[in-house]
C-alpha cells in the first residue's frame, strides 16, 4: 500500500503542475485588480503539491480501503461534485453550491436542518468572498432570474 500512496502522489504532482501551467495562460486585463485571476488557481495547486509531496515522502503504512456503505457515500459525493461542475454554468454559482454543500454537509452529519443551513451559508458566503472580496467574475444566479 505504501507504493499506491507514492504513485498517487506522483500523479497528483503532475496534475498540479499542469494546473499551474494552465493557470499561467489566463489573460489579465489592463484594469484587473492587484490579486488577479491567477492567484486562486495557484493557491489550489500549491495545496495539491504540498499534499502530494507529503504522500510521496511519508506514505501511510497501514491503509484501510473503504468497503460497503462508505464506498456508496464516496460514490454519492463523486456524483454530487460531477453534477455541481455540470450545473454551475447554467444555474450560476449560488444555487449549485448551496445544493452540493448541503448534500456533502448531510453526508458528514446526517441532520437535515444543519446540513441545509451549512449549504446555504457556504453558497452565499463563498459567493461574497469570491465575487466581492477576491473580485472574481462569477455569475451568482441564472441569467433568466437576473432579468
Amino acid at each position: 500500500m505504501i507504493r499506491a500512496d507514492r504513485i498517487f502522489g506522483v500523479v497528483m504532482v503532475i496534475v498540479a503542475l499542469g494546473y499551474i501551467l494552465s493557470a499561467a495562460t489566463i489573460q489579465t486585463s489592463f484594469l484587473s485588480d492587484p490579486v488577479g485571476p491567477r492567484v486562486f488557481p495557484y493557491m489550489v495547486a500549491a495545496v495539491v503539491l504540498i499534499s502530494s509531496l507529503v504522500m510521496i515522502l511519508r506514505p501511510d503504512p497501514d491503509v484501510e480501503w473503504p468497503v460497503g456503505g462508505m464506498l456508496l457515500q464516496m460514490g454519492l459525493a463523486l456524483i454530487v461534485l460531477f453534477g455541481y461542475a455540470m450545473l454551475i454554468q447554467p444555474l450560476g454559482f449560488i444555487i449549485p453550491t448551496v445544493i452540493a454543500a448541503g448534500i456533502l454537509s448531510w453526508q458528514i452529519n446526517p441532520r437535515p436542518v444543519p446540513a441545509a443551513l451549512a449549504g446555504l451559508g457556504l453558497g452565499i458566503g463563498l459567493f461574497v468572498l469570491f465575487k466581492f472580496i477576491l473580485g472574481l467574475g462569477l455569475q451568482g444566479l441564472p441569467r433568466a432570474l437576473m432579468g
